[in-house]
């Protein structure tokens, strides 16, 4: 046996590796591939949903918007169009979940801060103070690239309408005024074509940023097939 094993080294390696290769082939197409659905308003918790969009089951999209940002310039969803990118809604004077959001966004930006598909997109839940001077300050504490992220302000309305009817991340505000809202910890996907991805990400946990992180370059990779 031993010299038959000899005699035929090079055709029982030959052998190894074929079994290795086909092994591995068939472990790949056996392996169940990662699906990033396309989320629609009717699969959220109703308490991020704003009525008026609560039974919408199909074709959700990113409203258009325009808003300025943390230098004086406007943003649109135009700058967005053709972009994968992450949103999230904060404020600058929160003491609460903010930081660890706007540190974890940090680490997203240092993922693919060289990568020209993906950008990301915070808003302002309290626009009548965090002023395009004010988010230019906090931007540089935090270390904000301009050309990869976004912190913008504008009309309350809008704001509150982009956060209850586009993105479906934030709650109404029980005992406050017109447009007020109570904003989540939530990280929501866009894709290229504008609509919410896969699920939400509570962006204060590092293990879910990870998650996320993983999910973006799937959606990478669907535009690459």
């Amino acid at each position: 046996m031993l010299q038959f094993l000899i005699k035929n080294k090079w055709r029982a390696l030959f052998m190894l590796v074929l079994c290795t290769v086909i092994f591995l082939a068939m472990q790949h197409l056996l392996t169940p591939k990662k699906d990033l659905i396309v989320l629609q308003p009717d699969q959220f918790d109703p308490t991020l949903v704003d009525d008026s969009m609560l039974f919408v089951k199909k074709y959700h999209k990113v409203a258009p918007f325009q808003l300025i940002n943390q230098n004086g310039d406007t943003i649109t969803e135009k700058d967005y169009q053709g972009k994968i990118y992450v949103a999230d809604f904060f404020f600058t004077t929160c003491p609460t979940i903010c930081p660890t959001m706007t540190k974890n966004m940090t680490v997203l930006q240092e993922e693919f801060k060289d990568d020209d598909e993906v950008f990301f997109l915070s808003h302002s839940v309290t626009p009548e103070y965090d002023t395009p001077e004010i988010l230019k300050a906090y931007a540089l504490e935090k270390g904000v690239l301009d050309h990869k992220w976004n912190l913008v302000t504008g009309e309350k309305e809008q704001i509150y309408n982009l956060a209850r009817k586009s993105y479906l991340a934030a709650k109404d505000a029980p005992y406050g005024g017109k447009y007020d809202m109570v904003h989540t910890e939530n990280f929501v996907l866009i894709d290229k074509e504008g609509r919410l991805r896969s699920r939400t990400y509570d962006g204060t946990q590092m293990e879910e940023i990870e998650a996320l992180i993983e999910d973006i370059y799937i959606l990478k990779a669907t535009y690459e097939e």
